[in-house]
């Protein structure tokens, strides 16, 4: 999609949205709510409502801290900003993710931003998709934070699932995929494949 071009997407009553997607099939696409961002990068990439629920990931986030060998550095401050995610607003990080889609049968790869993202073969039938983890600023500067994102291929075509965005935006081709990819990595972005297990 466009910058400026209308957006046929329809949302619902919690933020979720389906729209025309490449070859005539529907894009599902999460809006973004507190700081869940990776619940709904996840659903954005299984293009499911609910294939990920908050309850699933507070639980392997608190799997993740029982099993965590660094609990004796541990502040008061830890029992709310766990090292996982924080208790009230979701802030998931990169092992809950490997964790969820692992529970999917997917796997991650985290890929080396030394390379290019033309390095990545999009072709790949075992491809599910990618998740980027990018920095952000909010309230002018004041906070700052990673944000996660899905980016799919549904029916042929290129979809950025930001769960900023009011609705999914197309990538024109790959060529304009790359150069986005590209750009991320060089502001200090991290790119994880995701594939599917064998």
């Amino acid at each position: 999609m466009e910058a400026g071009a209308k957006s046929e997407a329809k949302e619902d009553e919690e933020g979720s949205s389906a729209m025309p997607g490449g070859g005539g099939g529907k894009v599902y696409h999460e809006r973004q709510r507190l700081q869940f961002c990776l619940l709904h990068a996840l659903n954005n990439l299984m293009q499911e409502k609910e294939s990920f629920i908050r309850a699933e990931l507070d639980g392997i986030a608190e799997n993740l801290v029982r099993s965590d060998p660094n609990k004796d550095q541990w502040t008061p401050l830890s029992l709310i900003f766990k090292p996982h995610h924080n208790v009230f607003t979701g802030n998931y990080d990169v092992n809950v993710l490997i964790t969820a889609l692992e529970a999917r049968k997917k796997k991650v790869v985290w890929h080396d931003h030394r390379k290019g993202a033309s390095s990545i073969d999009l072709d790949a039938e075992a491809l599910v998709g990618l998740m980027i983890n990018v920095p952000v600023r909010r309230l002018r500067g004041l906070c700052t934070g990673r944000h996660w994102v899905a980016i799919r291929s549904i029916n042929g075509t290129w979809f950025n699932l930001d769960s900023d965005f009011a609705a999914p935006k197309e990538f024109q081709d790959k060529e304009k995929l790359i150069a986005f990819l590209d750009s991320i990595l060089s502001e200090g972005g991290e790119l994880m494949i995701v594939l599917q297990d064998e």
